[in-house]
């Protein structure tokens, strides 16, 4: 299916028009502000691995809507979404953060303790197919978030089917990696990954589904 140009209704978006979304939306807080800066500091570059702000605030959001109490993260980089999905989930909450760096982590931790959110969240360090595998598949989780490996997305979303209630919600983060899923040019292991697990999702028959262009493409899945 094509669109005419008149027809596409989604902006692009300049800084300062990003800038006026985040704030008459519901902008990061002084805590979510200082880990913004402390993985800028820390980490220079690579800080642009780090969710958006509207993003953030969408899963919060999200989260608070379905009454989420059991959540999943699969990516937790330095901690700005898992405080976001944290503070998102019912009284007596917990979420489980799959990841593998200590680096990364731990420069989440203090944001974590200082936001009152800390003793919610359950860090496993290890690969995130093992530790979602050892997961009882009860489909007791209300959430799930997927931000990666992508290669990976399609054996994360097998394994979440067993773990994700009917109703629940599973978001999967980059699914239009900088518009690269588009360009016949783009051939690297990650666009090729992406592209092909957007693909099979559209044809997937387990979820109600919507693609958004929420930061870097965001796929909202409801398990059917």
């Amino acid at each position: 299916m094509t669109e005419s140009d008149d027809a596409i209704k989604t902006l692009g978006l300049s800084p300062p028009l990003h800038a006026y979304l985040v704030e008459h939306g519901t902008p990061p807080d002084e805590i979510l502000q200082g880990l913004i800066a402390k993985t800028r500091e820390k980490l220079g570059g690579l800080s642009l691995m780090q969710i958006a702000p509207e993003q953030g605030a969408f899963m919060t959001f999200l989260a608070r809507l379905i009454g989420a109490k059991r959540a999943i993260e699969v990516g937790t980089f330095t901690g700005y979404s898992a405080l976001c999905i944290a503070r998102g989930l019912d009284k007596g909450g917990r979420l489980i953060c799959c990841d593998v760096s200590t680096e990364y982590t731990d420069i989440g931790k203090p944001f974590w303790e200082e936001a009152g959110v800390s003793e919610m969240i359950d860090l496993r360090l290890a690969p995130a197919l093992e530790t979602l595998a050892a997961l009882p598949p009860d489909k007791s989780f209300d959430f799930a978030f997927v931000d990666a490996v992508k290669s990976e997305y399609q054996d994360y979303l097998e394994l979440l089917c067993g773990l994700v209630r009917s109703g629940g919600l599973i978001l999967i983060d980059n699914v239009l990696w900088s518009g690269n899923v588009i360009d016949e040019n783009a051939d690297d292991e990650n666009t090729l990954a992406i592209r092909a697990f957007n693909d099979r999702l559209a044809v997937d028959e387990r979820f109600d589904r919507v693609m958004l262009a929420v930061s870097d493409g965001l796929t909202l899945l409801r398990v059917r």
